[in-house]
């Protein structure tokens, strides 16, 4: 089973200084923590971003991911294409770079890559929303229109008294012939969902796209929590047969021990082909996906598995990998993902957020927090069923310029070797390496051995070769964002464990940013997890795609990847390097190493 690093809970929970009109107020509140929070409950009023913050040097600000002008994002919401254009909805702060008045920001694209915002989608304005729109989807009616399904949370004390909490909620497009859907209508059936009896109402969150049955009923599923102990993660299913009323109908899941469903999504994949599919599909050719976000620990867990649509449950097809407790979408900074069926090309899209791990005086300091991972494609991984393979979509390849190629790269036993002609902040990089013979290694540290499933990412850097034993290959990899003397590097690198028995290689994927800054007040965690190599294997590949203050690595063409943020002082701009490492025992060979800069998309209000 693959391992899961947690961040520091140092990084997870900062000292935010909120400034009032007469008082300055101290308190614990953790950004990371916040997607989900009612700020009316906390005491916590949004404060507005800082004039001077326009003027702050902005070092960390993405040139080509996702993000708004100012203020504080988080969640994806309600993803889509329609006549012509990508639909991005996101969780946003008009007035602060902290959470708090959250809306649903919107953009619109024709790439997914080429971004220009559009004005404020839904904001809280109704009994049932007044304290925030959270998260959601979007559904596409039978007559080809869509509309926006999200969580509302009810202010108490209307004429609607008895229902209070969090509830679901309906928008449709003012104009549905507008390509760009800049209105937004409330349904006057909202609410159109509520916690069922026994559910606690303020943990009752985030509706599925919809989807219909065999029976023409449709049906979404909407995030909880039950048990005594609150520890135990469900997906509410609900049916309706107009779309304006839904009644709550069972749980298609739930396991113990996982704690608050956050973000629930559930889509089907083709088990042979890299091609999407509708919610819809049904057949001997279709698996099922069922992932959510773990409210405690902020991380996205699926699996794999069958969902009978007659019973209206889901089944793994391994319960030591049920959700929540085994695989993850990505094993770094990557949450409240939400994908999407993009009819325009045949795939399934996934994206998700990436918050802010320096701290939240730097966020308000700055104008702005927290950025989207670049959007990738993602399909089950043929080879093996049980897990899922994600690549950046392809549009991102376009804002690739001036491609650097070198072979056979020799990379000595503790050496360091410089990357040629590759720096800066804006890169894409792709490298090869050689995979050692099965023969190698035979004489591992039995100890080793005997740790071999166990052994971690922050093993190999805390305890180095003491971890690793004497005969082993790696750690070797890529130092990016890095000073010309290493005292700034971010690390992406593996590290090969031998089982020496069925002379089979476990291969470790790592990120390591104990170096990544001089600051100290930022995220330094060791992330990571094991990749799978199989015999007909020819490299140990990854992909890295840097961004100033994101690092996003893709290992093995996808089949574990890992998010990064992080906060150098020195290597900055053209000030930042890439080199070629081998922290082992064994030489490593490099047989290709290539790097692109890549464009700026300079993201703009939308102008006709």
């Amino acid at each position: 089973m693959e391992q899961s690093f947690h961040p520091t809970m140092a990084a997870k929970h900062r000292v935010m200084l909120l400034a009032s009109a007469m008082i300055l107020l101290a308190a614990l509140f953790s950004p990371v923590e916040a997607s989900h929070k009612d700020w009316h409950q906390l005491g916590v009023e949004s404060i507005k971003s800082s004039s001077s913050a326009t003027h702050v040097y902005q070092p960390y600000r993405t040139a080509y991911h996702f993000q708004p002008r100012k203020n504080w994002m988080n969640d994806p919401n309600g993803p889509l294409y329609y006549k012509g254009w990508y639909h991005f909805f996101y969780q946003y702060n008009r007035d602060a770079a902290v959470w708090g008045n959250i809306t649903w920001g919107h953009a619109v694209s024709r790439d997914m890559v080429h971004w220009r915002t559009l004005h404020t989608a839904l904001k809280g304005d109704k009994w049932y929303d007044m304290k925030g729109v959270w998260s959601g989807s979007a559904t596409f009616l039978d007559n080809g229109v869509p509309v926006l399904l999200y969580t509302g949370w009810a202010i108490n004390g209307t004429d609607q008294s008895s229902i209070r909490g969090q509830t679901q909620a309906m928008a449709v497009p003012e104009d549905p012939s507008d390509p760009l859907l800049r209105e937004w209508d409330k349904s006057p059936h909202n609410p159109i969902a509520l916690a069922p009896p026994g559910f606690n109402d303020s943990m009752f969150r985030d509706p599925t796209e919809a989807w219909k049955g065999y029976d023409g009923v449709w049906r979404m599923l909407v995030g909880a929590v039950k048990g005594t102990d609150q520890s135990i993660g469900t997906a509410l299913l609900y049916k309706s047969t107009d779309f304006n009323k839904w009644n709550f109908t069972g749980e298609i899941q739930s396991v113990a021990g996982t704690g608050m469903w956050e973000c629930p999504d559930i889509y089907p994949v083709h088990v042979k082909e890299k091609t999407g599919l509708r919610l819809s599909a049904r057949g001997p050719h279709v698996k099922h996906v069922l992932k959510v976000s773990l409210d405690r620990n902020k991380h996205d867990y699926y699996s794999v598995g069958t969902y009978d649509e007659k019973t209206d449950l889901y089944t793994p097809d391994d319960t030591k990998l049920d959700t929540g407790l085994g695989l993850r979408y990505d094993y770094g900074k990557f949450y409240a993902s939400k994908t999407f069926f993009d009819q325009n090309k045949n795939r399934r899209v996934l994206w998700g957020w990436a918050n802010e791990s320096s701290s939240v005086q730097d966020d308000i300091e700055k104008g702005w927090s927290s950025v989207q991972c670049l959007p990738r494609h993602i399909w089950l991984d043929e080879e093996s069923s049980a897990n899922l393979v994600q690549w950046p979509i392809e549009e991102v390849d376009k804002l690739r310029r001036n491609e650097m190629t070198e072979k056979n790269v020799e990379v000595g036993v503790g050496k360091v070797v410089p990357v040629k002609a590759a720096k800066g902040a804006q890169l894409d990089i792709v490298v090869d390496f050689a995979l050692p013979e099965k023969s190698e290694g035979l004489e591992q540290n039995p100890n080793l051995l005997a740790e071999m499933g166990h052994l971690t990412c922050s093993d190999l850097v805390t305890k180095g070769s003491n971890a690793a034993g004497p005969h082993s290959f790696g750690p070797f990899g890529v130092h990016v964002l890095a000073t010309g003397d290493l005292q700034e590097r971010t690390s992406i690198f593996f590290h090969l464990i031998h089982d020496g028995k069925h002379q089979n290689w476990k291969t470790l994927f790592c990120g390591d940013q104990s170096q990544s800054s001089l600051q100290q007040d930022v995220d330094k965690t060791v992330y990571g997890s094991y990749v799978r190599v199989d015999d007909s294997d020819k490299v140990l590949s990854v992909r890295i795609l840097v961004d100033h203050s994101i690092v996003e690595s893709f290992a093995q063409g996808g089949r574990t990847v890992m998010t990064s943020r992080v906060y150098p002082e020195l290597a900055v701009k053209d000030a930042a390097h890439v080199f070629l490492f081998n922290n082992g025992t064994e030489p490593v060979t490099v047989k290709s190493v290539s790097t692109w800069e890549m464009k700026s998309v300079n993201i703009k209000f939308y102008k006709p």
